[in-house]
């Protein structure tokens, strides 16, 4: 216990209470920053501040109107960042689900190629092959969240990962090659599917609305998302609503083989 002027009090107790609600604010900002969100937050704070002031002025009218609506605050804030409040619970329970931790598949192991090498290599010859030919794609791969309510939005495929399968998907006159294509379960779960589009004001003007799709599954879900440029050919890949752009294959296979080779047999 910490004896300070004042005649406060600080025990270990009261210091991690301060840490604790420091992480939640850093957590939250990390959620808004970039959004709309920020602007609406500031204003509330604003709001919450001038109430603060006139019940310190004593001026009894305002500030049981004011009162009223920061009565329902709680609600208030549930309704305007339900986005945000979503996005922030599926980063909790992300971090903690331990129900892929482990799969059927383990205990058979080959010395052949395994079913998730096969796929991390198509993926990488697929969007190589996109790339030298300018053919957009947008490519999300499935992590812990459950992705058929976005799948239900496009055409449900279920077919073997493959380079030629993928490209013929996204070929310039296929009939499935807008929107995004969805893989899960070790399989080209669907194509065309409308996934959320972010409205991140950070996102540079040259990023197109693909970009702009992949960054808003990122935010929503826990799945990475790998983007083709149309018009430059460009690699790109979302992972935790952070973008890394213009990567070369040697990064997208060390991508693919480090963090999608271990959820991609689930």
């Amino acid at each position: 216990m910490i004896n300070l002027p004042l005649f406060i009090t600080l025990t270990v107790w009261d210091i991690l209470d301060i840490l604790l609600v420091a992480t939640l604010l850093y957590q939250l900002y990390k959620l808004i920053k970039g959004t709309v969100a920020i602007n609406i937050f500031a204003g509330l704070f604003t709001f919450y501040l001038f109430w603060l002031i006139v019940r310190a002025f004593n001026m009894e009218l305002l500030s049981s109107i004011l009162g009223q609506f920061i009565g329902v605050g709680v609600i208030a804030l549930i309704i305007v960042f339900q986005q945000e409040v979503r996005r922030f619970l599926l980063l909790v329970g992300t971090k903690y689900n331990f129900n892929k931790s482990w799969s059927f598949e383990d205990l058979f192991k080959f010395q052949g190629k395994s079913i998730k090498d096969e796929s991390v290599e198509a993926i990488l010859e697929s969007c190589k092959n996109m790339s030298e030919t300018k053919t957009g794609a947008l490519i999300v791969l499935s992590k812990n969240s459950e992705l058929y309510n976005y799948a239900r939005t496009g055409v449900i495929i279920k077919s073997k990962i493959s380079s030629e399968m993928m490209e013929s998907i996204f070929f310039k006159n296929s009939p499935l090659h807008d929107g995004g294509m969805i893989i899960a379960e070790n399989k080209i779960l669907a194509a065309r599917c409308i996934l959320p589009v972010s409205d991140s004001r950070t996102l540079p003007g040259s990023l197109g609305l693909r970009h702009r799709a992949a960054l808003g599954m990122s935010q929503n879900t826990d799945a990475h998302v790998i983007i083709v440029s149309e018009e430059t050919g460009n690699i790109s890949y979302v992972k935790d609503g952070n973008f890394k752009v213009r990567i070369g294959l040697d990064e997208l296979e060390k991508f693919l083989k480090g963090d999608f080779s271990s959820f991609i047999i689930h």
